[in-house]
């Protein structure tokens, strides 16, 4: 089984490499991008009996941020 965790900021945190990524845009010609923010995904193989609590627990605990991030939780 995979999870698929994919931890983005809050809104109202500030985002610097989002907001650098939208200057690099804008810089390279690409006029109509508004605002970039920038996360990241966590891709798990899980072992068979791997529950979404578990995973959750995993989040909470190491993958985000709870203070600044938040995060969802897929599973395939």
């Amino acid at each position: 089984m995979k999870a698929i965790v994919t931890v983005m900021l809050k809104p109202g945190v500030l985002d610097p490499q989002g907001e650098a990524v939208r200057s690099a845009l804008g810089s390279m010609g690409f006029d109509g991008v508004g605002t970039v923010r920038q996360g990241k995904v966590i891709e798990l193989d899980l072992a068979d009996g791997t529950s979404e609590a578990q995973v959750t627990e995993m989040c909470e605990k190491l993958l985000a941020n709870t203070v600044i991030e938040s995060y969802r939780v897929e599973l395939a």
